[in-house]
């Protein structure tokens, strides 16, 4: 799967037996067997093109990634034992990714602005109108403090 993730298009048995064999002896069949395999179990799908087929990635890898994680959280018997567990695995760099991932996922605060953060919200409230004296607190004058 990393070698068909790595090109990000259709690939042929050909040209992934040529890359792996930069780095070791393998046959054309094992490689033909194993892209039958991923494509038997859904992972890839194929098309034919001449006596060949072009296989090509089902998801992301990122997508398999999450699917894996979920799978093995779903299976605890304890899911916040389980991530707390997870989370104290996670190096510091990871951690901020993970908190970076949290924030994109929950949308910005309202107090952050689309400059701060990056995303638009597709939800903002306008800005109020008017000065100062519609706000109840400053109504209250230096008497309020």
């Amino acid at each position: 799967m990393t070698r068909v993730w790595k090109w990000n298009r259709p690939v042929t048995v050909r040209e992934v037996l040529e890359d792996l064999r930069r780095e070791r002896s393998i046959a054309y069949t094992t490689v033909m067997t194993v892209l039958d395999n991923l494509h038997q179990k859904g992972w890839v799908r194929r098309e034919a093109e001449g006596r060949a087929y072009r296989y090509e990635a089902v998801s992301t890898r990122a997508a398999y990634a999450a699917a894996l994680m979920n799978d093995a959280w779903s299976q605890s018997d304890n899911a916040a034992a389980a991530l707390v567990a997870f989370f104290g695995m996670m190096s510091e760099e990871q951690r901020q990714a993970l908190r970076a991932a949290i924030r994109i996922v929950q949308g910005p605060e309202p107090s952050q602005t689309v400059a701060e953060t990056g995303v638009e919200s597709s939800d903002e409230t306008p800005p109020p109108t008017g000065g100062p004296d519609e706000n109840p607190a400053s109504a209250q004058g230096d008497a309020g403090r």
